[in-house]
């Protein structure tokens, strides 16, 4: 089985940058789809970023389009997730997770997901 560790989380002013890391043990993502959420106090976790099982297609939540980049190592062991333009609104915990039947109109509900890493905090604040 996979277990996924993430880190890069931290504080950053409105406008600034931050890269999350999700690293794979245990295995590779290479059968895997793979995804970002992230989760505010009080609010639903909340899709941002994936790859789909059986292709390099990449998603996107819509709040975070145009500013957020998915991307992953040729080896497939790592995840990123490049941040930029953040906001005040970005501010959460943000997860890696990952599944190996999951499908395609499935991807972008946290609840169909079978493996979790533990979070990484992002705050943004001036």
């Amino acid at each position: 089985q996979v277990q996924l560790e993430e880190s890069g989380g931290g504080l950053v002013q409105p406008g600034g940058s931050l890269r999350l890391s999700c690293a794979a043990s245990g295995g590779t993502f290479r059968r895997y789809a793979v995804a970002w959420f992230r989760q505010a106090p009080g609010k639903e976790r909340e899709f941002v970023a994936a790859f789909s099982r059986n292709s390099d297609r990449t998603y996107y939540g819509d709040s975070v389009k145009g500013r957020f980049t998915i991307s992953r190592d040729s080896a497939k062991t790592t995840v990123y997730l490049q941040m930029n333009m953040l906001k005040p609104e970005d501010t959460g915990v943000y997860y890696c997770a990952a599944d190996s039947k999951i499908s395609l109109s499935r991807l972008f509900e946290a609840r169909h997901y079978d493996y979790w890493g533990q979070g990484t905090q992002v705050t943004v604040s001036s």
